[in-house]
């Protein structure tokens, strides 16, 4: 048996779960069902990346520890993934103590890369990031993501030789050993290694970010929050000597936001190559969402909780969205009126509808007698080739070819009609033929929609004999 590792980034505890991240877990989760639908060994890893100055602040503006408000903020995030039926393998937390040991291996393992040195430069709490002088002259000294002034900073830091491995990234990116999708993501990145890659500070002074993990033999120094977040994809998995990371990495993808590709696609490669490790085989960058055309923020005051969506919609709802109406390579905008008109024109007219007139029928004429059903078999290689791209728009697209394929085929064969002649075994073969199709789309949907597809299979697997019914999607009034 094949073994399949995907991962989603790991969010950063310092706010609410937002629709970001619920539409990443949503793209992984996809990835991962359609991997054991395969037949493949899955391990599917998300989590949550505590620690960090961030971290600290956002604990002191409520009277909390850093770790008590990590404990909080994490279950949120268990929650939302439990709301959308996310199936992952592994929740990893970097305040794990597994985590924490492993971070240190690692820094013990990149050693001949890392060195000690003087830094000055421009510092964000909020971003836990650092500024060139030529970003902080452009941004006139305030941080726009956080209407902050940008902290100027003279410490003595650990380094890692960045600068050392941009040729064999960039080789292997070109090779497509480690592939970047969308192909845009792959040119940005290219570009940024041409332009040099410099050497990045690793750690902090402990008097100044004391919540994290401590250095290696210098209890004085702080390891940097991102440099430490990004070991969380093989500390899940028991790096150096666990099975699980000999028969699991690589990674098959990796999914994040545009917003951190150059941790994933130049600092977290370089480090794997220094320690001698492989490269995760694909890379997945998915774009932003937006909401009626404007940047989501607390500022703005216009924050969407994915709670709210899936509770008044369900998760199956939420899901089709996300993944069929937000461009899988490119930026996204949410309204509540798009969301009503798929979710009533495509979900509850085209894919329920057609599942409700066929139980209606089966019901109404075939009460006493024993249906045989079985999913039709049509060629599935181009939606294969579009989950295998992170392509789940056009995955879905696909699909409902097929969903609208069958109304159309209703509506002509009109087997209500067909039903009025007395015909029993003409409307016998009309409805079976519908049925063979919907359980093949419930079988093709599994990854998609996980609830619905079940629901299609028990009201039609057992050939009716169970009884089970159910309106899959109840039109919503707004």
């Amino acid at each position: 048996m094949k073994n399949y590792f995907v991962t989603t980034s790991i969010p950063y505890v310092n706010g609410e779960p937002h629709i970001g991240h619920a539409q990443e877990f949503v793209e992984a989760d996809v990835l991962a069902r359609y991997a054991r639908k395969q037949g493949l060994k899955v391990i599917f890893s998300t989590g949550t990346d505590e620690h960090g100055g961030k971290i600290a602040e956002k604990a002191a503006e409520v009277s909390m520890t850093p770790k008590k408000w990590a404990d909080q903020m994490s279950l949120k995030f268990k929650e939302l993934m439990d709301v959308l039926e996310i199936s992952a393998d592994r929740f990893i937390r970097t305040t794990d103590k597994n985590h924490e040991e492993t971070a240190k291996k690692v820094w013990h393992r990149l050693a001949d890369d890392i060195y000690k040195s003087s830094y000055v430069g421009w510092y964000c709490t909020g971003d836990e990031a650092f500024f060139t002088e030529t970003e902080v002259n452009y941004l006139n000294g305030i941080c726009p993501n956080h209407n902050r002034p940008f902290e100027k900073i003279e410490e003595e830091n650990y380094f890692f030789k960045l600068s050392k491995y941009g040729p064999a990234i960039k080789q292997a990116i070109l090779s497509k050993d480690f592939h970047i999708l969308p192909e845009s993501k792959s040119h940005e990145i290219i570009s940024l290694i041409d332009e040099g890659l410099e050497d990045i500070s690793i750690s902090r002074p402990k008097d100044k970010i004391d919540w994290g993990i401590s250095v290696p033999g210098d209890d004085s120094q702080t390891m940097y929050v991102w440099f430490e977040a990004l070991i969380n994809y093989i500390s899940v998995l028991g790096f150096p000597d666990h099975q699980d990371f000999k028969d699991f990495w690589p990674a098959n993808v990796q999914v994040i936001g545009k917003d951190i590709i150059r941790f994933h696609a130049a600092i977290w490669p370089a480090m794997l190559l220094s320690m001698g490790l492989e490269l995760p085989k694909k890379l997945f960058v998915h774009g932003f969402i937006t909401l009626n055309n404007q940047k989501i923020s607390k500022s703005l005051g216009n924050v969407i909780s994915p709670f709210e969506i899936a509770q008044r919609y369900g998760s199956d709802a939420f899901r089709y969205y996300f993944l069929r109406h937000i461009p899988s390579y490119s930026d996204g905008d949410f309204t509540w009126e798009n969301f009503d008109n798929a979710y009533n024109n495509e979900l509850a007219n085209e894919l329920g509808n057609a599942v409700q007139r066929t139980v209606v029928l089966i019901d109404k004429y075939f009460t006493k007698e024993k249906l045989t059903f079985s999913p039709a078999q049509h060629d599935s290689i181009e939606i294969d080739k579009s989950i295998a791209e992170c392509r789940f728009d056009r995955a879905l697209d696909l699909i409902w070819e097929q969903v609208r394929g069958l109304n159309q085929y209703i509506d002509e064969s009109k087997p209500w009609e067909v039903a009025k002649t007395g015909d029993m075994d003409h409307l016998k073969e009309v409805l079976t033929y519908q049925v063979a199709n919907l359980l093949e789309i419930a079988i093709l949907l599994e990854p998609f929609l996980p609830t619905s597809s079940a629901a299609i299979v028990k009201i039609f697997g057992d050939n009716l004999e169970n009884k089970y019914r159910t309106i899959l999607f109840p039109k919503i009034e707004r």
